[in-house]
């Protein structure tokens, strides 16, 4: 494997790229679902929940045959992908620019856009059936990508942002809500590819606090770029999250503590995985990706 970040990262994307498209070809289809997926699943995305999957994957067993991985990392981006097409709703958020281009439901209607979602949320867990894992572990993954995705999870995340447009939300509340929002997914991709490894519970419990303090990051991170960062950079609408009179890290703590802030939860990745040793490597590396990232 590479050694060096970006080039390990560049290897997981066209992994999971290359897995997507035999996973779900353009195939046949009278209507424009098929198409409206697809333009989902590739425009552009970072793949940071795949790599996810994988770097844990490796942190366990470094010899392990990524071949493994690979369906569970399609489950995951086919996952995010769906609540980024319906985050973008008229009826949600509204957005018009996803990764710099058109939304889903501006380039395929919103009826498409819903039906496209409705699609990769489905295909998330059919795809974690077509793993070489033996029954068990099949569904100790579809209750981690349930548990991180559902009604206790992302989707209670969007609820309580929803919910708090207009309203001011104290710091516990605004990190319940992003816990939900943003970090379940992350936890569940750290789980998941530590499962499909045949990690221990010991080693699970110590992936899991890395993995929160970095889902968390992830989130202060977005809202600094939302206020520091142009929409070219970011591929959606600067400053978006103050038009809609959001609460975020930065409206609440101000831009310097919420750097301050997504430092210390990085110091707190770090220091969850001093009992491992070179195989984390690229966990420790993503971590400072997360915390760095300029989009």
């Amino acid at each position: 494997m590479p050694v060096d970040f970006s080039a390990f990262a560049a290897h997981c994307r066209t992994r999971v790229d290359n897995a997507l498209d035999r996973h779900f070809p353009i195939g046949e289809d009278p209507t424009q679902l098929r198409a409206a997926m697809r333009y989902s699943l590739f425009n552009g995305g970072k793949r940071v929940r795949p790599i996810l999957a994988y770097a844990s994957a490796l942190a366990i067993d470094p010899d392990i045959n990524l071949d493994v991985i690979d369906p569970v990392s399609c489950a995951l981006e086919c996952l995010h992908s769906y609540s980024l097409v319906h985050d973008d709703l008229p009826a949600m958020d509204d957005d018009d620019l996803r990764r710099g281009k058109p939304t889903c439901h501006i380039a395929f209607s919103e009826a498409n856009a819903i039906l496209a979602g409705d699609g990769l949320q489905t295909l998330a867990f059919e795809l974690l059936t077509k793993t070489d894992l033996p029954a068990h572990t099949q569904i100790r993954l579809i209750r981690s990508l349930t548990a991180g995705s559902g009604a206790e999870g992302m989707v209670l995340g969007q609820a309580i942002d929803l919910a708090a447009v207009d309203h001011q939300l104290d710091l516990t509340q605004l990190e319940t809500m992003h816990r939900h929002k943003t970090g379940a997914l992350i936890r569940a991709s750290v789980a998941m590819g530590a499962i499909s490894a045949g990690a221990d519970d010991s080693q699970i419990a110590a992936l899991d606090s890395y993995a929160a303090a970095i889902g968390l990051a992830f989130q202060v991170q977005d809202d600094i770029l939302d206020v520091t960062a142009d929409t070219a950079t970011l591929g959606k609408q600067q400053g978006a999250d103050i038009a809609r009179n959001k609460p975020t890290y930065v409206s609440l703590l101000g831009l310097e503590t919420a750097r301050a802030k997504a430092e210390e939860l990085h110091r707190q990745a770090q220091d969850a995985l001093a009992s491992f040793g070179e195989s984390a490597v690229y966990l420790r590396q993503l971590a400072s990706y997360i915390v760095h990232r300029s989009n």
